[in-house]
């Protein structure tokens, strides 16, 4: 086997670090875009008809979209590094987040908003599973969980970089397509990754030794992922990706809107999502290293109790424009990002090379099945409540709970390929 095929360059492997680092950091700006513009989308597109509860309902629908489209995106272009390689996929995916994004600057309704966030969460979705595969393939060993938890925070630095942004070009009712047209600037990225990223080796090798031997290609079908020694693997990688996913769409996100409803200085909603998104940039980079340090099993139950515990007090302890508010906000976007470090880490050591970036993928994004429907559920608590954004967060943060008891579900050593 050639040198090429086992090995890049120092260099090479480290373009691959800042692309995935930068693509990630512009899939943490569509997935903040929409809880801090969602009431002035609608605002503007309803005219008239907005209502509190309606604003409400709608965040929870636009949510819903993206998570759907990201669960889908997540499963098949997660599949896809597989077939075709990590870098293509992860250029194929920054294109669709990108220039879809791009077009909901020219939405003149809803339904259009709507279903432009869900081709957008394709793009999301996708992007996760081939670019931690890439990135954990190209950077193996000791340095594994150090470059777990950077590509996660790459992800939350894009929260944090939008809401900055925002603070100085505040998204209103009468002004919001611009962040639109900013949302499509990362296709630039894309299209260099398509032409000029370095390819995984390990994945270069997988094909070359399929090709190579007389054996049957081995397959790459999700199918796979559901059968065997793989199947148990599998659903306990979607059990303990969905609990911080649902948690965090159905709970946590609930704080943005709630902020956007009680303060009249737009940049308060900014504000919000920055002390937020800064303590969430910490988490990512500490999950990874303190499941490292303290065994997988351990540091995720210890994460549930944390989590539950910032996010209850969030809604119930304080309320926005109180002193303490962004204080526990910045506490709760600490722990409760712990979790995707941790997953950062520990999902892809689940599964053998050949179908990485689908398990992981499937795991990850299959958790956004159950949390679209938790936030469309969120939804109808928010309206039955009368519009209490403290109740239907409080109630929502109980998912944190079962996390306490799944997590000891997995093994104690999980097989992996990446050491």
């Amino acid at each position: 086997m050639s040198n090429e095929l086992t090995s890049l360059s120092k260099m090479s492997k480290v373009f691959v670090l800042v692309a995935t680092f930068l693509a990630l950091l512009f899939d943490g700006v569509e997935l903040g875009l929409m809880p801090i513009a969602s009431l002035s989308v609608s605002k503007s597109l309803l005219g008239d008809a907005y209502t509190k509860e309606i604003g409400g309902q709608w965040f929870a629908w636009y949510a819903a979209a993206l998570m759907l489209g990201a669960a889908l995106g997540g499963i098949f272009l997660g599949n896809l590094g597989d077939r075709i390689g990590r870098s293509k996929a992860m250029g194929i995916c920054i294109l669709f987040y990108s220039l879809f994004a791009g077009l909901g600057a020219f939405a003149q309704t809803q339904e259009q908003m709507l279903i432009l966030r869900f081709v957008v969460g394709l793009g999301v979705g996708g992007l996760w599973p081939n670019g931690m595969a890439i990135a954990s393939e190209c950077w193996p060993g000791a340095s594994r969980p150090l470059v777990s938890g950077a590509m996660m925070a790459g992800m939350n630095s894009g929260i944090l970089a939008l809401s900055q942004t925002v603070r100085y070009w505040p998204i209103t009712a009468d002004s919001w397509r611009w962040v639109f047209h900013l949302a499509a600037v990362p296709a630039v990225l894309g299209v260099l990754v398509l032409v000029a990223l370095p390819e995984s080796p390990k994945w270069l090798a997988a094909k070359n030794d399929s090709k190579a031997s007389d054996s049957p290609k081995p397959s790459t079908s999700i199918l796979e992922l559901f059968r065997g020694d793989l199947l148990k693997l599998t659903l306990i990688g979607i059990l303990v990706s969905a609990i911080p996913m649902v948690g965090a769409w159905s709970a946590s996100k609930w704080m943005i809107p709630w902020a956007d409803s009680v303060a009249a200085d737009s940049n308060y909603k900014a504000v919000t999502q920055g002390w937020w998104a800064l303590g969430a940039v910490l988490g990512s980079l500490g999950g990874a290293q303190l499941a490292s340090l303290i065994g997988r099993r351990l540091s995720y139950c210890l994460i549930s109790v944390a989590t539950f515990t910032a996010t209850w007090a969030m809604f119930q302890w304080t309320k926005p424009l109180e002193p303490s508010f962004h204080t526990i906000v910045f506490i709760q976007g600490l722990v409760g990002t712990l979790f995707f470090g941790w997953l950062a880490l520990s999902l892809p050591e689940l599964f053998p090379t050949r179908v990485r970036a689908t398990g992981s993928g499937l795991c990850y994004n299959s958790g956004r099945f159950a949390t679209a429907a938790g936030v469309l559920l969120a939804g109808v608590i928010f309206a039955f409540l009368g519009g209490d954004y403290s109740q239907v967060g409080a109630i929502c943060a109980l998912i944190y709970v079962l996390g306490i008891f799944v997590i000891w579900l997995v093994p104690k050593s999980n097989p992996s390929e990446l050491s």
